[in-house]
């Protein structure tokens, strides 16, 4: 039997953050908005029969955590932030596969008003990604 049969997702979405991350001085001083969603799979069979979060994600830890996170760090990339997120994820839940994407609302790019955004896994097996 696939040991991912009866895996279910837990998204968390639109996650606001301030962090002090970028390329240029400026945006590592006065920091700049960027929106997280994150997706963790799980067996949920066990805590959605019992009512009881012991084999799940408690989503309210995992947003304090990472509105911490977004408040503590300095870097340059948002290559490295979303690293940092997936390292604290695995440092609450351990190798639980997950996904996150990182979007950077608006880069300081003359003529750009987009957004970039990075898409990052970790213990996903094949038949998840």
């Amino acid at each position: 039997m696939n040991k991912n049969q009866n895996l279910s997702a837990i998204h968390i979405k639109d996650l606001d953050l301030w962090a002090h991350v970028g390329v240029l001085e400026s945006e590592r001083k006065n920091g700049q908005s960027f929106v997280l969603d994150i997706s963790f799979w799980l067996d949920l069979e066990e805590s959605s029969r019992l009512d009881q979060l012991n084999n799940s994600i408690d989503y309210s830890e995992v947003i304090k955590a990472i509105q911490n996170l977004s408040f503590e760090i300095k870097c340059l990339t948002i290559e490295y932030f979303s690293d940092q997120i997936l390292n604290l994820l695995e440092s609450l839940y351990g190798s639980v596969p997950m996904s996150i994407m990182l979007k950077k609302t608006s880069p300081p790019i003359d003529g750009f008003s987009g957004s970039v955004l990075i898409e990052k896994k970790r213990n996903l097996s094949s038949s998840l990604n």
